[in-house]
């Protein structure tokens, strides 16, 4: 082990210690190590092979040395040692080579591993776990603990079993050598190993607060770098002030830098004294006992050789438990995500959606918002408050039913339910009582493919990935000819727009889509849906926050992406759903108000007061109609 190694064993943070490490882990890490065993079987090999030469090769040299100061055998015999001690050199370069071959096979391996079944796992956790959790320490899972679960196999397993063998064989030709010059080498350790840990304890508390202090960097330049955040600092005229802010976080790391940079120095320094003063002690105690007729010259250098082979296994040893618990921890961080199932999986006896009804039924459907305990982990959390009791119902004993082709309209005041209901049919949360039916097959049974292929949603805030408009449009339908892109995008009535854009469907939409208008955005989340070609289409307030020619370039191409699909839309201006099969009146959890808008109107309830106040009797003459 390197002084660097070993000081990093040294300035590990000691709190892993005090962590428990729940029953099982380390079967589990071994089932992971299944499918390197024979790679782990050669490296092991390997390393002890590279342990032995490190020991042959000092004795070697003492040969030669004695071999010349007794004028014994001949000049052959020591070229011939020489050149062995040259072999081996060669061999212990080439096993080092192979060695970090497998190290580097079994590590991003293992990476590889662990990466894929956490993204994976993390895929399938519902949106309620995506609200909660702080999106840095999700990532921190993917990267910091799944590298510092592959040092287990890597660093952490190599070290201690070379620093173990290459300890026990040296030490035991030591005292074969001479067991006076070896237990005073030994008792010297200490001089290096106490200040090293006090040295550690220090830089444990710095790295610590570097950590915390680049993870704060890290959350400030995500927030005020992406599109969003930078708009805010523009719009409110602060960059001096984040500026300052950052600069004295910086400052405070540069800090931390130098004075980890001394402690990092100052353990080197005392790691090379000692062993320049065991160094000194052997070569003064050894000459002495070589003059004396004890020890042989040769005997003396080989000891000198091994002492330098002593004390980084002892120091790395000597810190082995730290190693290995912070190894255990990261893969125990690691298993903590993988265990956290899924409050949304497909039903093991899951049927498909018939293809050809396309019905949507909620049946006596309650619902409440699952707690932090069912669906996140406090670890994930950036603030982590308790919660007393179940989280409080938001729907009560909601029942309508949309037939194939009609359009059902929910309209109700902010936070009476209405996008939760929306989100139960596309099965982001499951009910808590009651049933929502899709083609009559409720959707907990269904198979989460044909229900995804069956629904599509055109939310308010439509999402765009920073990449081309081809490849936004082709989230939706992978395999879509270049005819079928236009089409959709001429449904969509965006297609002109589109055309006259320099690089055309290869136009790159920015950060979350912000190189196009609100209005854009929205016509190529439509035509996403078109290219889907769902049997049910779920407009959530698609339209509510867009300017009044935004707005009816949106609804035409909303008229094209309804169009013989049963509906079911969020309405924030009452004038868009006149048209609506079905209006339902959401207040509160309750469907308080349901029919056609004409009788409602007439009904002169919570849905006439509603629409008096939104709309005087000129603009309701120019009302665009949905469906």
């Amino acid at each position: 082990m390197t002084s660097m190694a070993a000081m990093r064993s040294f300035s590990t943070d000691r709190s892993v210690t005090s962590r428990g490490v729940p029953k099982g882990t380390v079967r589990r890490i071994l089932s992971i190590a299944g499918p390197y065993r024979r790679e782990l079987i050669g490296f092991l090999a390997l390393v002890v092979f590279s342990a032995v030469i490190g020991v042959v090769t000092p004795l070697l040299a003492g040969d030669i040395v004695n071999r010349i100061a007794n004028l014994t055998g001949t000049a052959g015999d020591i070229v011939r040692i020489a050149l062995f001690i040259a072999g081996l050199a060669v061999l212990d370069a080439g096993s080092s080579l192979v060695q970090r071959w497998y190290s580097a096979r079994i590590g991003e391996g293992v990476i590889y591993d662990l990466r894929t079944r956490v993204f994976e796992h993390v895929q399938r956790m519902p949106v309620a776990f995506f609200t909660r959790t702080q999106t840095g320490a999700l990532v921190s899972r993917l990267n910091n603990d799944v590298i510092g679960a592959q040092r287990a196999f890597t660093s952490t397993l190599s070290g201690v079993v070379s620093n173990v063998i290459a300890l026990v064989l040296t030490a035991g030709v030591m005292l074969s050598l001479s067991w006076r010059i070896t237990l005073l080498s030994i008792v010297m350790v200490p001089l290096f190993v106490v200040p090293a840990q006090r040295i550690g304890k220090k830089l444990q508390t710095i790295t610590r607060e570097s950590y915390g202090l680049n993870a704060s960097m890290n959350a400030t330049m995500t927030e005020r770098f992406n599109v969003a955040g930078a708009l805010l600092v523009k719009l409110f005229g602060r960059p001096e002030v984040e500026a300052d802010s950052f600069r004295g976080r910086a400052s405070r790391v540069r800090d931390i830098g130098v004075l980890s940079a001394m402690y990092g120095r100052t353990f080197f320094t005392a790691l090379t004294l000692v062993a320049a003063l065991a160094t000194a002690l052997v070569y003064g105690l050894g000459g002495w006992l070589a003059f004396t007729g004890q020890l042989s010259a040769g005997d003396v250098v080989a000891l000198a050789l091994l002492l330098a082979r002593l004390y980084g296994p002892l120091t790395a040893l000597a810190n082995v438990r730290v190693d290995v618990m912070s190894a255990l921890v990261s893969f125990d961080r690691v298993f903590e995500v993988l265990d956290l199932a899924p409050m949304i999986a497909e039903a093991p006896d899951a049927v498909p959606v018939p293809a050809d009804d396309r019905s949507l039924e909620f049946e006596s459907v309650s619902f409440r918002y699952p707690s932090a305990a069912e669906v996140s982990l406090a670890s994930l959390e950036d603030v982590a408050v308790p919660e007393h009791g179940l989280p409080a119902e938001v729907l009560h004993d909601i029942s309508f039913r949309a037939e194939p082709g009609q359009l059902v309209a929910l309209v109700g005041t902010s936070g009476a339910g209405k996008s939760t209901m929306a989100a139960l049919v596309s099965r982001l949360y499951d009910v808590t009582e009651g049933a929502v039916r899709v083609g009559g097959v409720d959707v907990r049974q269904a198979t989460t493919a044909s229900l995804r292929d069956a629904i599509g949603v055109v939310s308010q805030d439509a999402h765009l990935f920073h990449d081309t408009i081809r490849a936004n449009l082709r989230y939706a339908k992978p395999d879509a000819t270049e005819d079928e892109l236009w089409s959709a995008l001429t449904g969509a009535r965006i297609a002109a727009l589109v055309h006259s854009l320099p690089d055309g469907l290869d136009t790159v939409v920015g950060d979350r889509g912000h190189r196009m208008s609100g209005g854009e955005k929205q016509r190529l989340a439509i035509a996403r849906v078109l290219l889907k070609a769902p049997g049910i289409v779920i407009l959530d307030e698609a339209t509510a926050h867009l300017d009044s020619e935004s707005e009816v370039a949106v609804q035409h191409a909303l008229d094209a992406a309804l169009a013989g699909r049963t509906s079911l839309v969020i309405a924030h201006r009452l004038s868009t759903i006149r048209g609506a099969d079905q209006i339902l009146v959401v207040d509160d959890g309750r469907i308080v108000e349901r029919g056609t808008h004409e009788e409602l109107l007439a009904a002169g309830g919570h849905y006439a007061d509603l629409y008096r106040t939104q709309f005087a009797p000129a603009g309701e003459d120019r009302a665009v109609q949905v469906g």
